[in-house]
């Protein structure tokens, strides 16, 4: 199960923006015009749902989206967002705690897995791959080390913080590549922000 984000639920975005300034907030919006009209979107923590306004831009209508979140604080800020005509199913829990049919167009995962240790990840990936149709669209944004002094810092910092905070219990980044690769999904598409430390890909379920 990964962190709880209460007791960063008033200034989490405030913080994100003073460490990356809008680099996160492009990330996660960057592969946001790929969804198709008319989807089932299964959202998986989206913090404080701003994402969900920006979805809503692209298609005020149409979408069934269910938004899974384990902070209670976090889905009481989601939950005020402006989402259109779209319909939105709020589900406070850990999404290993959530069972739903495979049936969901596209999965949203934003900055999830960096809170996985890597002996719990792959069956949480496993898990959520088993609610994406075949053929579905998986939208995955988080961070990633190449090499640079300056994104370790980064990372053991954020990692620290947030341990100690909202006992988050990774003190590594896993090897998400490497699930999705076990799962059978080919990426689409990639695009880098802040310094390459920060990952946006779109990933396609394989039909087999």
């Amino acid at each position: 199960m990964t962190g709880n984000y209460d007791n960063s639920a008033s200034f989490y975005d405030g913080l994100s923006r003073l460490v990356f300034g809008d680099a996160l907030v492009k990330a996660q919006v960057y592969l946001l015009p790929n969804i198709p009209a008319g989807s089932k979107i299964l959202l998986i923590g989206g913090g404080t749902g701003w994402i969900l306004e920006e979805i809503s831009k692209i298609h005020p209508s149409g979408l069934y989206i269910t938004y899974v979140e384990i902070s209670a604080k976090m889905m009481a800020l989601s939950q005020k967002r402006i989402t259109g005509a779209n319909h939105v199913e709020f589900i406070n829990k850990a999404i290993e705690d959530v069972d739903l049919m495979q049936d969901f167009d596209v999965v949203i995962t934003p900055f999830l897995f960096d809170n996985y240790k890597p002996d719990t990840l792959p069956a949480t990936c496993y898990h959520i791959h088993q609610m994406l149709k075949p053929g579905g669209m998986w939208l995955n944004t988080d961070f990633q080390l190449t090499g640079k002094w300056w994104q370790h810092v980064i990372l053991k910092s954020m990692l620290l913080f947030f341990k100690v905070l909202c006992g988050v219990e990774s003190w590594r980044l896993p090897d998400v590549q490497g699930e999705f690769n076990k799962c059978g999904y080919t990426v689409m598409e990639t695009k880098l922000f802040f310094g390459d430390f920060v990952v946006t890909r779109m990933y396609k379920r394989n039909f087999f």
